[in-house]
């Protein structure tokens, strides 16, 4: 047993050598994943943004990024950290029935935006990294404040959409600067206020553009204040969709001609059939109209990868693009706005930005296209923890990334 015992302390001994001769990892870079609501991928050539027309000269950009389906901004920001479409996550439109509990979700309703019931048939970066023993922080992603899984960031604040584009730079600042955390996410809401309010080629959106291209300038000036140079963590810069000018009316009550009842419209509209009138609610509003189509859920054309969640109404009708869909009620005669979003995500219009910049991307890398499912496989790679099963194409972080 002596003998034993001395082999035992002897081969202990020998591995715990090895661990301290062993090369070791290089420390992890953190990211910080910056959303700007509603940038048009072709905003970035207006001339108003020096600072992401720098980071796109220097690292990887795409020319379109394409939305998922239906284009809006929670689907889509859900999609961002997820890596899975509306379908698969259940964020599958701004406002969303589920046929298994009576509540509706809606932007506005901060009880149901906090309700984990919503969130969890996705699980965000933000979690799957604390699970992983990353620190975490995030300012205003649509679904931070939530508890998926239980879990959230280590720092979150409850959406103030007054707090302006310097101040959420100042306060991330503060985060990175006191807790250098590995992830952290920021969202700017003034291009899409803009772009709804004055449209997509209005000198307001312009201002709009400006002001968060020199919001994101201060958070970098202020992180090499610190010490934390552009060389010292990577950075991804995107956007859930573009906007158009979207001025003319659909009337979905008219459509549906008493047959079915209005969930939800905009650009991308739901319908759910009475019950004792659904096949007639299908003869009447299955099909192509004047300025819209409509499909049962099942028939959603396979490029929207779109009709199988249980929360999309049994009717799903999309506009044409500069239609929005409405009812008379809702709208009384007026278009609730000038610019929207949530048209054909393979409109032109709806292309978002992506931008990645820094040590672990190529320089001067041009993307013709990506989908925004695409950014997941990317972000994972970047903090060095497997991903959760997602929709997207691992070649794209291999196109965007240099080889280790």
């Amino acid at each position: 047993m002596k003998r034993l015992s001395r082999v035992v302390t002897l081969a202990a001994a020998l591995v715990l050598a090895a661990c301290a001769t062993a090369p070791q990892p290089a420390p992890r870079r953190p990211l910080i994943m910056i959303s700007i609501d509603g940038f048009r991928a072709d905003y970035i050539g207006r001339g108003y943004t020096p600072t992401l027309a720098r980071l796109a000269a220097q690292g990887v950009n795409a020319r379109a990024m394409r939305p998922s389906f239906p284009a809006l901004t929670y689907p889509n920001h859900y999609t961002l950290v997820t890596g899975l479409r509306p379908d698969h996550h259940g964020i599958v439109h701004n406002v969303i029935e589920d046929p298994s509990w009576p509540v509706t979700f809606g932007l506005g309703d901060r009880p149901q935006v906090r309700n984990p019931r919503w969130w969890e048939q996705g699980e965000p970066i933000w979690v799957t990294a604390k699970r992983a023993g990353r620190r975490t922080v995030s300012l205003f992603w649509p679904g931070d404040e939530t508890p998926i899984h239980g879990l959230q960031p280590d720092r979150w604040k409850t959406f103030d959409q007054d707090i302006t584009a310097e101040a959420r730079a100042d306060q991330m600042l503060a985060w990175i600067a006191a807790d250098r955390p590995d992830f952290a996410g920021l969202y700017f809401d003034d291009v899409d206020s803009a772009g709804h309010t004055y449209g997509p080629d209005s000198p307001e959106l312009n201002a709009a553009i400006a002001r968060v291209d020199s919001a994101i300038a201060r958070l970098l000036a202020g992180l090499a204040a610190t010490g934390i140079t552009e060389d010292r963590f990577d950075l991804i810069v995107t956007a859930d969709h573009g906007m158009v000018r979207a001025d003319k009316l659909v009337f979905l009550d008219d459509l549906a001609k008493g047959t079915a009842r209005v969930v939800t419209g905009g650009a991308t509209g739901m319908l759910e059939p009475l019950p004792e009138r659904q096949e007639e609610a299908y003869t009447v509003i299955v099909g192509r109209h004047e300025h819209a189509e409509c499909w049962r859920k099942q028939d959603v054309p396979e490029r929207f990868h779109y009709g199988t969640n249980r929360r999309i109404s049994a009717i799903v009708c999309l506009a044409d693009l500069g239609w929005y869909l409405t009812t008379h009620a809702a709208s009384d005669g007026k278009t609730p706005s000038i610019g929207q979003h949530g048209a054909d995500p393979y409109a032109s219009e709806m292309a978002a930005l992506f931008i990645g910049h820094g040590p672990s991307f190529r320089q001067g890398v041009v993307l013709s296209e990506m989908d925004n499912v695409d950014i997941y496989p990317i972000a994972m790679r970047l903090l060095a923890v497997p991903p959760r099963p997602n929709d997207g194409n691992p070649a794209i972080a291999d196109a965007a990334l240099r080889t280790p």
